[in-house]
């Protein structure tokens, strides 16, 4: 089974332009996303999924420096983007991460990966995100079947389908059969995505204390609590809505 991880960036966001190319303890924000995410034991392999805007020609160089998986695919339309790369690099299964959440932990990821894998047959996703949260928000990670893929990419018609990539799959409870993943304690009061200048001097210090990326998401967490102080950067920032 080849269980393909695509984390999707773009140059182009609106609040935090070139966001992914920014540099946190000297590499940029996307390096950070890729290399926690190639420590996850159960991935077979990643892809960065970009856009053919000629913005990101800098992410392409990017990848092509450091060899990574790269699609170029289309710039509003993310879901056929999802479902071009996932059949260009033959997932059996896709693991959806996006570019600006430098925190993601592999740990995490393996654990969603995990309870999408021993809840076969029949669940068609899993996600750590659905109601209620309990991770931080930018731990994200959601698992689907590549023929589930598919057939969002099919029917899945709406802007918000076409843009987000799995709203067709939780919003239609009577199609796919969704498995959600939860922690003990609830940390979604958290934010740990990268949207805005607050969001990313948060993630700076964080970065800052450790000197590296291999930090798991309980020692952030563990810091955050030294530190009460650095949540209330970016606490009044609004999650845009799907």
């Amino acid at each position: 089974m080849r269980i393909l991880a695509i984390a999707q960036g773009r140059s182009g966001s609106q609040r935090l332009p070139r966001k992914i190319l920014m540099p946190i303890e000297g590499e940029p924000m996307m390096a950070r996303v890729i290399e926690r995410l190639r420590r996850a034991k159960k991935l077979t392999d990643v892809v960065v999924a970009t856009t053919i805007d000629p913005d990101d020609n800098a992410v392409e160089e990017l990848a092509t420096q450091r060899g990574w998986n790269l699609y170029r695919g289309s710039h509003l339309d993310v879901l056929d983007r999802y479902y071009q790369a996932a059949k260009k690099f033959e997932a059996d299964v896709v693991v959806r991460i996006t570019c600006d959440c430098p925190l993601i932990d592999p740990g995490v990821v393996d654990k969603v990966v995990s309870h999408f894998i021993e809840s076969q047959p029949g669940i068609d996703y899993a996600s750590n995100f659905l109601e209620p949260r309990t991770y931080p928000r930018g731990l994200d990670t959601e698992v689907f079947h590549f023929s589930v893929l598919e057939r969002c990419w099919k029917e899945g018609n709406d802007p918000s389908s076409r843009e987000h990539v799995t709203p067709y799959i939780y919003r239609n409870p009577q199609i796919f059969k969704t498995a959600g993943v939860w922690n003990e304690t609830n940390h979604a009061d958290l934010r740990w995505t990268v949207d805005t200048p607050e969001d990313m001097e948060l993630v700076r210090r964080i970065y800052g204390h450790f000197k590296h990326d291999r930090f798991t998401w309980q020692e952030a967490l563990e810091l955050i609590r030294q530190h009460p102080d650095w949540s209330e950067l970016n606490r009044a920032i609004e999650q845009k809505k799907v």
